[in-house]
């Protein structure tokens, strides 16, 4: 692999994961830019320095170490209140580990897959919150008028 495909690959995944920590960050969440971009570059250089490996399966492991460590770290923006009632923050850690899943797959330089898969995911992001309040509205009445349950966000 030339430096030019090196660079493409960590600068993609550090560019999206920059771009998710953004949307995170102007919604006042916990997790910004620098996290996401962190978790995305780091996630494309773990895959990155074992794809050289004839054994197919010292990547899978890399990828899977990835994705299962990478769950602890968005498991620290999750909170409930007191009473349990409410949860907060599934939304941020979902995209902690979406973001990792994001950087694995610019380190396979997989880039159809990041074309359609990245402008889904800020779909998701942009219209997932106005669609759940208005099926919350047509399926209860008004999502006003009755306390939330576990909020994914």
């Amino acid at each position: 692999m030339d430096i030019v495909h090196i660079l493409l690959r960590l600068c993609a995944a550090t560019v999206v994961g920059g771009a998710l920590g953004l949307n995170r960050d102007l919604h006042g969440k916990p997790t910004g830019i620098r996290t996401l971009s962190l978790v995305a570059l780091g996630s494309a250089l773990a895959v990155m320095a074992v794809t050289r490996a004839a054994d197919i399966n010292a990547i899978s492991r890399v990828i899977q170490g990835v994705l299962t460590g990478i769950g602890f770290l968005g498991a620290g923006v999750i909170m409930r209140t007191a009473e349990g009632q409410h949860v907060h923050g599934l939304t941020t850690a979902a995209c902690v580990w979406l973001t990792a899943c994001v950087g694995v797959v610019c380190g396979v330089a997989e880039w159809q897959v990041i074309l359609v898969g990245v402008p889904l995911i800020f779909v998701v992001l942009a219209l997932g919150g106005p669609v759940e309040k208005v099926i919350h509205r047509w399926w209860r009445g008004s999502a006003e008028d009755k306390p939330p349950t576990n909020s994914p966000t």
